[in-house]
């Protein structure tokens, strides 16, 4: 099964600025995610692995931890605009004429949320290979909070009420349904995805990849020092690859 692993990395950030390349635990956070891309592909032959970015800067501390491309992001798709699945399409058809081929799957690791093993790939592509009908799987995580019990929506005249308030109310959290935070680390799609012009990870044929460890996305300053923390203090209950 032929298979596309894209890693999109932008050069500009505002949130956390030049997050991509920023060292945490004295590597850069772009090289954890290349690590568990390479080790993927040596585990799957028939993988290939592309990177998209705009930035020279980007493409060489990928360069230097075994990533090079000969592919550079349109600037139409590199602004605070452009959406990720147009991103990943551009780099896949890209791909597919460099290398003679169509891709049955692709995987998309996000660099700013690289707390995902190959053992969560393999799991992750199982469970998509396992439901035919299923256009993509993506991660997530137990959410803290529950739309249903303990998550308030404001109404138009200015009260707030449940986001999902149902017709007989749960009184307890653990009555309510079971909710997920998409902890954006890692999408897996099929081909099909693609080819019917899907413009969101999220569809009526979408499943979710319950990740069972620690994991969560860099969104702000604290959140880089937190997980810098994490890994320096072997205070988590994942091991990445080298």
């Amino acid at each position: 099964m032929r298979t596309l692993i894209t890693i999109c990395a932008r050069g500009g950030s505002k949130g956390i600025p030049g997050k991509n390349i920023r060292p945490l635990n004295g590597r850069p956070l772009l090289h954890y995610t290349v690590a568990t891309a390479r080790a993927y592909a040596a585990r799957h032959p028939g993988t290939d692995l592309e990177l998209s970015t705009d930035s020279d800067e980007i493409r060489d501390v990928a360069a230097a931890a075994g990533l090079r491309t000969d592919y550079r992001r349109p600037a139409a798709l590199g602004s605070d605009t452009a959406g990720k699945i147009d991103v990943i399409a551009d780099l896949k058809r890209y791909a597919e004429e460099a290398n003679g081929c169509s891709y049955d799957l692709v995987i998309d690791l996000d660099v700013t949320s690289p707390l995902r093993t190959v053992a969560d790939l393999d799991a992750a592509r199982e469970q998509l290979l396992e439901r035919p009908a299923a256009l993509n799987i993506f991660s997530v995580s137990p959410a803290n909070r529950n739309p249903y019990f303990n998550m308030v929506e404001e109404q138009p005249d200015g009260r707030v009420d449940l986001a999902k308030r149902p017709q007989t109310p749960f009184l307890t959290r653990q009555s309510a349904p079971n909710v997920y935070d998409m902890n954006a680390s890692f999408y897996i799609f099929r081909n099909d995805f693609f080819e019917r012009g899907e413009r969101s990870s999220i569809t009526a044929h979408s499943l979710a990849y319950v990740v069972p460890h620690v994991c969560f996305d860099l969104d702000h300053p604290l959140d880089f020092e937190i997980m810098d923390f994490l890994l320096r203090e072997n205070k988590l209950d994942v091991e990445l690859c080298a």
